[in-house]
């Protein structure tokens, strides 16, 4: 975690800041000679949204998912779980999914795989981030195909490469994240650390919870937006983030069932805990 943070600096510091109108040359194809050579020994953080789409793609569920393929390193300036592709134990530490003939899940690959050799990076991480975000390229020495001669700038490769529903769905994860939580230090007791990985990264655990619990007799939830939880991945990873502002942040993106308010509220008065009538 030390050289991310290292290499972290040294881009805010060092590299240069490009936007989408700049332009670069740079193509990956079966010829280059360095074929396949970035993918191994790499660390590539795994968002919600791709754990979401590599699943699906080997057809497996998150939780297996997650066992077979991932790690989660542990360390004391984590403010939430993060979760890594977990590479293979062979000299080269070779991606899973790579082959002579190429990546196995391309059409699934994860946000980082896609960006490459393009990143990006905000000055500071706030939540108004957006605005001081800028790109810059990842120039490797094993890396030849930026001695090809196919230009681009940084607007056309991301159309290329899939990259605007990767960052549509990544804005729900990042603004989780980038929380005034987080950033004015705060910290995730364990139970709550189960539930940001649950909700976030392990969906077939957590449908099975919403549905096989007393959830719904305690959040009010239409039947409409039930039957599209019970089906679609990317509803139910939307679903999640609210109910973890809901259930961490205390935001009011859930609507507590009115008997259970009521109940709480007679609990909190004999408590002595409040005094006026709770908000319905």
């Amino acid at each position: 975690m030390k050289e991310i943070e290292r290499l972290k600096k040294a881009i805010l510091d060092e590299y240069p800041r490009l936007s989408e109108e700049s332009k670069f040359c740079f193509k990956c194809h079966p010829d280059v000679p360095c074929f396949n050579d970035c993918c191994g020994d790499v660390n590539i953080f795994l968002t919600p949204y791709d754990i979401l789409r590599l699943r699906k793609n080997l057809g497996i569920t998150t939780d297996e998912f997650l066992k077979k393929y991932t790690i989660s390193p542990f360390d004391k300036n984590l403010k939430y779980p993060v979760v890594m592709l977990k590479m293979e134990e062979n000299e080269k530490k070779s991606c899973p999914f790579v082959s002579d003939a190429g990546c196995g899940v391309y059409e699934d690959r994860p946000w980082a795989c896609r960006m490459y050799p393009l990143g990006l990076a905000s000055p500071k991480e706030t939540d108004k981030a957006k605005e001081g975000e800028f790109y810059f390229l990842l120039k490797e020495d094993v890396c030849k195909g930026f001695k090809e001669e196919h230009e681009q700038n940084v607007a056309e490769w991301l159309e290329d490469q899939g990259i605007k529903e990767y960052n549509r769905m990544g804005e729900y994860f990042k603004e989780f994240t980038l929380h005034d939580f987080f950033q004015k230090g705060g910290n995730l007791p364990p139970e709550k650390i189960e539930m940001f990985f649950m909700a976030c990264y392990n969906l077939d655990t957590f449908r099975r919870f919403i549905f096989g619990s007393s959830f719904f007799s305690k959040i009010e939830v239409d039947d409409e937006t039930k039957a599209k939880l019970k089906e679609d991945d990317v509803e139910l990873m939307k679903f999640g983030f609210d109910w973890l502002r809901f259930a961490i942040f205390g935001e009011k993106t859930m609507k507590i069932n009115k008997n259970v308010a009521i109940s709480k509220e007679k609990e909190l008065r004999a408590k002595g805990k409040i005094k006026n009538k709770i908000d319905e």
